[in-house]
């Protein structure tokens, strides 16, 4: 635990560099595109690479969350798990029980 602190801070550094990078273009570069990527495979996996490509991008968010639980919304969610492990446990209690009783006969 005593150096989770300091790989936290390190992952962060690295993180914000990527967020400053500028890509570039090397000179004499050769563009590829997806068609070409997928010209050695087999038929088979060409068409599969074809299929799965992206063919357009989409203009929103990839998803949104939830508004956060209210007060009571959480509390009844907590109250239902809590019930929930009781009833568990008093089901397991039962089956040992049961099972106590059928060893002594």
């Amino acid at each position: 635990m005593d150096h989770v602190y300091d790989y936290m801070l390190h992952a962060l550094i690295e993180y914000a560099k990527l967020l400053k990078y500028k890509t570039t273009v090397p000179e004499g570069f050769t563009e590829i595109c997806m068609e070409s990527l997928a010209c050695s495979a087999s038929e088979k996996t060409k068409s599969f690479l074809l299929e799965s490509m992206e063919k357009w991008t989409h203009d929103a968010e990839p998803c949104t969350l939830p508004p956060p639980f209210t007060p009571e919304e959480l509390h009844q969610v907590l109250e239902k798990r809590a019930n929930a492990v009781k009833q568990v446990e008093m089901w397991e209690k039962k089956a040992w029980e049961q099972e106590q009783g059928n060893k002594s006969t």
